[in-house]
């Protein structure tokens, strides 16, 4: 089964490190897509967001949380209901 979120990071990326953490440690599930690794995905990320800048999350329902922190993805999570 494809995970319902998909995270776009920089590996190097303190803010993606931190993202991978707050999900992993409440068990949500994801693609980690590594946006220096494809140019396709790079691409990609910067269509749905609009923007250039990580980490950023998608949802299946296609929604987008771009350039945050775990304070913002909690906010975020909660107002759309994503549980793990």
């Amino acid at each position: 089964m494809t995970p319902a979120l998909k995270l776009y990071v920089k590996v190097w990326c303190p803010w993606c490190v931190r993202a991978q953490e707050w999900l992993d440690e409440r068990g949500y599930q994801y693609a980690l897509i590594d946006v220096e690794k494809s140019r396709a995905d790079y691409d990609e990320m910067i269509r749905l967001s609009g923007q250039r800048l990580t980490p950023t999350l998608v949802t299946a329902d296609g929604l987008v949380l771009p350039d945050f922190g775990p304070d913002e993805l909690a906010v975020f999570v909660k107002k759309y209901s994503i549980s793990p």
